[in-house]
């Protein structure tokens, strides 16, 4: 999952980030990109919608459970389980 964006000038005029297209030529405001390889907050969602179980609590899918020391499920009240 990942989340890209196209910010144009926007960050460059804040850092000031800018390139001459010639030379002589007047400088000009790069564009910039964002990219991450992990949106976070679409990965917790993916997870919820495909391991909520029917009491309202969370299954950890073993592969996570090494990161959660060992925890098989989130309960209701948000502790691990």
């Amino acid at each position: 999952m990942s989340s890209c964006s196209n910010f144009r000038d926007f960050q460059a005029r804040r850092a000031n980030i800018r390139y001459r297209p010639a030379p002589g030529a007047k400088p000009e405001y790069v564009h910039t990109l964002n990219g991450s390889g992990l949106a976070l907050p679409r990965l917790m969602i993916a997870v919820i919608e495909n391991y909520q179980q029917p009491d309202g609590t969370i299954r950890i899918p073993e592969v996570l459970r090494p990161y959660l020391h060992g925890a098989t499920r989130i309960g209701v009240d948000g502790n691990l389980e």
